[in-house]
């Protein structure tokens, strides 16, 4: 049997998936940030560019994340709250006003929407005189975490898998330096998993991927190298170190075992780490500050690409520009002042680490094991195993903490009485009706035949077998926006229910 450790750079990767990790290279330092309008979100990108940040995270509004403009009566009250309003090609291009894309990584939180805001990001780059073959950045694209842990679906899982297999078809031909998919163990672990549960059930999402793209006729180490991961870090910090290293060896294993990957790339898994959002608390928001810095750490211990930290006040309110520079010159002082990296690998030899990886890699391993004999992700989604798992875990984390038996400072151990006021970021009230007034204006001005024609064209293609991205790229180049290119979609698709069931 080969070491399971073995050299940082090397199969299986335990140590790391570079030789040199943080000594040639830091993680990008990438701050998640979106909201109100895309004037308003710029402006706060612009800011993290001018602070040091050194790749962006665009978090959009739950609208965009449906499927829905501004102006759909489902939209109301919810423009621009949780993220950055984006309707179509020209909030797009307002969002990255004074931004070359050639010069910034971006990553895009979104998923079933992802092929349309990648078409308008696409856009935006060309405008620019940008080579789109050198746009570097990641879409999230992970529609199967959402059906069982955040719930931002639009269609049934087997055709959003078709909209997956197609972006990522037509993103390996025209932008080979893009990651096609983030596949996300954050929302499982924000929806209350263990660790165990956050690595088996994201690769096992990782699996269904693949396959599909395999049964799309792509090959393995074509579309392989781009697949990209997304991990939480909560506040069992060796627990969170060995979590890492765990996944990372899992993979490379299922890629070359199970996949016969054969470029060492495709056996690679690169994540992205945030930390924990429900580790967070209102009371004594400032203790997060605390539990920020020991996640981080954990995520750059255990071997990150790049890393977003956690504001102090997101347990109250989108975050301050205030808080929003504390959490990034947290990862500042762990790149520059902390020392951790001028090693490798800082946590590996541990013994206790190294018994937490073997133990976490083997019980996920039994979990995927589990999933595979039901037939697949799909089935174990179909079926409600993968929520029922996860629902039943946050049960017993809730519990242990109302029960006292997990500590949690501030709220169940050493409460205080807060003593001064907390200074919390507020949305402009007036921002849905400057974002609607906007839309009409931009319905009113388009070319009417162009449009309809684009969009009669990705339904006729959506009936077929054709690849969907070219006919959204045309669609969104009219300015149709995402409501009305979701709309099309929709109509030959369907709609997802809980129960299974589509109309």
């Amino acid at each position: 049997m080969s070491d399971p450790l073995g050299k940082p750079g090397q199969f299986p990767y335990t140590r790391g998936i570079y030789p040199g990790m943080y000594r040639s290279r830091l993680w990008t330092m990438r701050q998640y940030a979106g909201f109100g309008t895309a004037e308003e979100s710029n402006e706060r990108y612009r800011y993290l560019i001018s602070q040091g940040t050194t790749g962006l995270s665009v978090a959009f509004d739950l609208p965009t994340q449906m499927g829905m403009d501004s102006d759909h009566p489902m939209a109301a009250g919810e423009v621009g709250r949780v993220g950055v309003a984006i309707c179509s090609l020209a909030d797009m291009e307002r969002l990255f006003e004074g931004i070359r894309l050639d010069a910034i990584t971006t990553s895009m939180t979104i998923n079933s929407t992802a092929a349309t805001l990648l078409a308008f990001y696409v856009l935006v780059a060309k405008r620019q005189d940008v080579d789109v073959r050198r746009l570097s950045g990641t879409v999230q694209n992970d529609i199967l975490k959402e059906y069982v842990a955040r719930g931002t679906y639009i269609y049934p899982p087997r055709p959003a898998m078709r909209i997956i297999t197609d972006l990522f078809s037509w993103a390996s031909r025209e932008l080979p330096e893009w990651n096609t998919i983030s596949i996300s163990g954050y929302h499982i672990r924000e929806a209350g998993s263990t660790a165990v549960q956050e690595v088996a059930f994201t690769l096992a999402n990782a699996i269904a991927y693949i396959q599909a793209a395999l049964e799309a006729g792509l090959a393995i180490d074509t579309f392989a190298p781009r697949l990209s991961f997304f991990f939480n870090a909560h506040n069992n910090f060796l627990e969170e170190i060995a979590k890492f290293r765990a996944a990372r060896r899992l993979f490379a294993r299922i890629m070359r075992d199970r996949f016969g990957a054969k470029s060492p790339r495709s056996m690679t898994l690169r994540f992205h780490a945030q930390t924990g959002g429900s580790t967070l608390t209102a009371q004594q928001p400032d203790v997060n500050i605390v539990r920020v810095s020991l996640q981080a750490l954990a995520s750059v211990l255990g071997g990150a690409q790049s890393l977003h930290t956690n504001a102090r006040d997101e347990a109250l309110s989108l975050p301050t520009e205030e808080s929003v520079r504390l959490a990034l010159r947290t990862q500042q002082i762990i790149a520059h002042e902390s020392g951790v990296t001028q090693t490798v690998d800082p946590a590996g030899g541990s013994a206790f680490i190294e018994e937490l990886t073997d133990r976490i890699e083997r019980e996920a391993q039994l979990y995927i094991a589990r999933i595979d004999e039901m037939g697949g992700t799909l089935r174990a989604i179909e079926s409600g195993y993968i929520q029922s798992e996860i629902q039943n875990a946050a049960y017993e984390h809730q519990r242990a903490i109302e029960s006292g038996e997990s500590a949690v400072v501030g709220v169940n151990r050493f409460q205080m009485e807060e003593k001064r006021a907390i200074l919390i970021f507020r949305l402009d009230p007036e921002l849905e009706k400057r974002q609607i007034r906007r839309l009409g204006e931009l319905r009113a001005g388009r070319d009417k035949g162009k449009l309809e024609g684009s969009l009669d064209r990705l339904e006729a293609a959506a009936r077929g077998e054709e690849n969907l991205m070219p006919f959204i790229l045309d669609a969104a180049a009219a300015y149709a926006t995402v409501g009305e290119i979701s709309g099309r979609l929709r109509k030959v698709f369907g709609e997802y229910r809980e129960t299974g069931a589509s109309t």
